[in-house]
């Protein structure tokens, strides 16, 4: 009878083991499942979706090209489709830190093609939507941008980036270089020679066209930097 019941009680162990253990295994997939929706805004690899190409938060001049000087109109966002196929926009919106959609997007984008998005842009599509015009409302001391894709009942964040004070500074920006995966500080217009990070690069903001860092960038004036997004 001892001998038994010992059976029992070990049977009754094994039982409990392997229900913790499928119990750990369905844990962690769920995990993993959750966090699939979103990519990282430095993650290595051939992009998948709409990404996040640059940023600038702390306009100190006339960026969106109306004439007229506004530190909420001139901030902007330029995304960029880096897949081989077309990407319809009117899925996507755009959020800062606090998760409120500033800006929903139209459109079809090309693979290769970046667009950009203003100030005055966000004003008008949330005076259209029937909401509070604050514009983009980028924080110069840092602050996260977030692009979310709608998929039926979801609302997916496809890509975020988090930027400090030295890249929100007066007219900095901080974009994808290089091959994309990596970020950089864009200060041409003004320069960063402190220790923090990112270290600064000298390459002027790009707004509009697809991100590099020109040589010759003393030669560079205002106005030709404006005729690049025009």
């Amino acid at each position: 009878m001892a001998r038994s019941w010992t059976i029992a009680v070990w049977c009754l162990v094994f039982v409990v083991a392997a229900g913790v253990v499928v119990g750990i295994v369905s844990s962690e997939g769920r995990g993993q499942a959750a966090g699939a929706v979103l990519t990282s805004a430095t993650a290595a690899g051939p992009a998948t979706d709409l990404e996040l190409n640059e940023i600038l938060a702390g306009p100190a001049r006339d960026w969106d090209g109306d004439g007229v000087f506004d530190a909420r109109a001139d901030e902007w966002v330029e995304v960029a489709n880096r897949t081989a196929a077309p990407i319809d926009l009117s899925a996507y919106r755009m959020s800062d830190a606090d998760s409120t959609i500033r800006y929903g997007f139209t459109g079809i984008l090309a693979p290769g093609a970046v667009l950009l998005v203003t100030g005055r842009m966000s004003e008008d599509w949330e005076r259209a939507a029937g909401r509070t015009a604050t514009g983009l409302s980028l924080n110069n001391v840092g602050d996260t941008v977030i692009l979310f894709r709608l998929s039926g009942p979801d609302t997916i964040a496809v890509d975020r980036k988090t930027y400090n004070s030295i890249e929100g500074a007066s007219d900095r920006s901080t974009g994808r270089l290089g091959d994309g995966d990596s970020w950089a500080l864009f200060d041409g217009l003004d320069k960063y020679t402190g220790s923090g990070q990112p270290t600064g690069t000298g390459c002027l903001p790009t707004p509009g066209v697809v991100n590099d860092c020109p040589t010759a960038v003393t030669g560079t004036t205002w106005g030709k930097i404006k005729m690049r997004f025009r």
